[in-house]
């Protein structure tokens, strides 16, 4: 596939040769180096990871910029032109930086997908839908408020659940993976990468099959 940064037309949304075609990712996560590894931020970490491996012009990483309350690039893939989105107004408010990107630059709700954590389905695992309530998932509740819809691609990224019943599960969100878990995220989020670039090119029905994942064994949860 060919990837390339594609600095937008200042009168409006990306314009290019023969197509006039645009997404919005977004991972979700909170700002702030201290949040950086916490299982919160696998949204972040989805997108970084993503935009690294696929690299700007001539090779370069792809450069984040403000906009909207959001750090975004735009990067051109094959002939689509994708801006993918970081929220920066912390989890609970990630939807207003949602919905302004999504206001300027007239993307309909059809061609969002948001990546996020899930600790419904264990660590590692994938699952692909759409029009589901939040479940708990502030990040995801604020987007619903803003957009006044729920019918949008969801990208779920397993977490798992506290390793113990009395655990606080806002807590354990708000924790970094263990050291075990990150051994095993190099190859998690470049699944993850993948199944985006699957529900662009191929369509959500293929890449929901295709890119529904089981969580990873991991040995100290059979301690």
């Amino acid at each position: 596939m060919n990837v390339q940064g594609s600095p937008r037309d200042e009168a409006g949304p990306f314009v290019f040769k023969g197509s006039f075609i645009m997404w919005i990712v977004v991972g979700l996560g909170n700002p702030g180096g201290k949040y950086s590894m916490n299982r919160h931020n696998i949204g972040f970490m989805a997108l970084d990871a993503y935009c690294a491996s696929v690299g700007g012009p001539a090779g370069t990483l792809p450069k984040w910029k403000d906009e909207k309350q959001a750090l975004v690039t735009r990067l051109k893939m094959d002939d689509v032109e994708v801006l993918f989105v970081k929220p920066q107004k912390y989890m609970n408010n990630s939807g207003e930086a949602v919905q302004a990107l999504m206001h300027f630059y007239k993307i309909p709700v059809e061609r969002l997908i948001v990546l996020h954590d899930e600790i419904d389905i264990g660590f590692g695992a994938i699952k692909i839908q759409k029009n589901r309530g939040p479940g708990g998932h502030n990040g995801l509740k604020s987007i619903n408020e803003k957009l006044g819809t729920q019918d949008y691609i969801r990208l779920k990224l397993g977490v798992g659940r506290p390793p113990h019943p009395g655990m606080d599960v806002a807590a354990y969100v708000l924790q970094d993976f263990s050291s075990e878990e990150q051994t095993h995220l190099h190859d998690f989020l470049s699944v993850a990468g993948d199944a985006v670039e699957s529900l662009i090119f191929d369509g959500y029905d293929k890449s929901a099959t295709k890119f529904t994942r089981k969580p990873i064994e991991l040995a100290s949860r059979g301690l």
